[in-house]
């Protein structure tokens, strides 16, 4: 644990993976820290995360690439306490319709392997261990993990960030767009479908759809969409539809499953990650928002940095 001044207050703004693993973080470092925010953590984007580990539409590629490397050891730790923390580390691979370079972020996972032989229409792929995440348990590990290190979470409308603390963490996701008036900010929507467990115990990916099977104890998350620009949160039956017919054909053993729900998040899209610090007032914001299809996968290596930066 690193030993650091005590910080007064700092007020973590927002409830996502994102805003709590900042909070925890900067607990285990000694701060006092509250969570405010809107939305309560099974009311977020994160709750209908498909919760597979993976480096997904966050740019800049050297700062995503450390940022997922050091989440990737921070989660590997706490599958060893699966049971509470809902984090399993299953193997799985992702499939190509053409011949494709090792992906970018390749350093940030132990072992990659080529896939030797695949069926049409796929020609290429690789296969790697991941961190999956049921994220509804996750989240609520994270919260008792808050409460356990004596921070807070209080469900509040800010109508902007607060100004009485030492340091502000601007946590809030697509909320960015008024709360640090970024217009750069747009949502890509994603649509899943979540369907009973049909003895699946890999992960597969095509990310030309984009098309995703994720598989938790209990159940499987299909997806999915990637709609810039699109606010609605309302299940389309249409897409959905499409959504298991082309999960289907990537994973056979999905025909015939229940569905047992539908759901839609809006991931917070940005040309680059914001993390970065400023000083407003008196106060020490540090922002950490537009990460993305990739909150998860960059959640324990932005909250260190966010410790780094809020200690000046």
């Amino acid at each position: 644990m690193r030993q650091t001044r005590r910080v007064a207050r700092v007020i973590v703004v927002g409830a996502g993976v994102v805003g709590l693993s900042c909070a925890v973080r900067l607990l285990e470092a000694g701060h006092q820290v509250d969570v405010v925010a809107r939305d309560l953590p099974l009311e977020t984007t994160s709750a209908v995360a498909a919760a597979l580990w993976y480096p997904y539409r966050a740019l800049p590629f050297a700062r995503v690439t450390a940022w997922s490397r050091r989440t990737y050891v921070a989660l590997e730790a706490l599958a060893a306490d699966d049971a509470d923390t809902g984090v399993r580390m299953l193997p799985g691979t992702e499939l190509h319709r053409s011949r494709t370079p090792d992906p970018w972020w390749r350093e940030a996972v132990p072992h990659l392997t080529r896939v030797g032989a695949v069926a049409p229409p796929y020609v290429d792929g690789w296969s790697f261990t991941a961190p999956v995440l049921d994220m509804p348990v996750y989240l609520r590990w994270l919260v008792a993990r808050l409460a356990s290190l004596g921070g807070t979470l209080t469900r509040m409308a800010l109508p902007a960030l607060p100004d009485r603390a030492d340091v502000v963490v601007n946590a809030t996701g697509l909320g960015a767009r008024r709360m640090a008036e970024d217009p750069s900010l747009f949502p890509v929507r994603g649509q899943v479908v979540v369907v009973e467990q049909a003895g699946i115990d890999r992960w597969w990916l095509d990310s030309s759809g984009p098309v995703y099977v994720v598989p938790r104890l209990r159940e499987v998350v299909v997806g999915g969409t990637d709609d810039e620009g699109d606010w609605s949160r309302r299940p389309d039956a249409a897409v959905a539809r499409d959504v298991l017919a082309r999960a289907t054909r990537l994973v056979p053993q999905l025909a015939g499953a229940r569905v047992l729900r539908h759901a839609v998040g809006l991931r917070p899209g940005r040309p680059e990650v914001r993390l970065e610090a400023e000083t407003v007032g008196g106060t020490r914001v540090v922002h950490c928002y537009g990460h993305g299809g990739a909150g998860v996968t960059l959640s324990w290596g932005c909250a260190d940095e966010v410790v780094d930066l809020a200690q000046g």
